[in-house]
């Protein structure tokens, strides 16, 4: 797991606080702002899974390469 990864989790569980926060004092703006702060975060993982992946089949193909 990267950086990206970690801390997209980190976002998309503000977010889901803030939603939640947002839905207790009736307050549509931290629930949209949360929305939004989960989406990002989805976002972010997924592009470090994606950055992940293409390290990991670079490895693979210099491994591949050195025998």
């Amino acid at each position: 797991m990267n950086r990206d990864e970690l801390e997209g989790k980190e976002e998309q569980l503000k977010g889901k606080v803030k939603q939640g926060v947002g839905n207790l004092t009736n307050d549509p703006n931290l629930h949209d702002e949360g929305v939004a702060d989960e989406t990002a975060g989805k976002v972010q993982e997924t592009f470090g899974e994606g950055r992940r992946k293409v390290g990991d089949a670079i490895k693979e193909v210099g491994d591949a390469i050195k025998k």
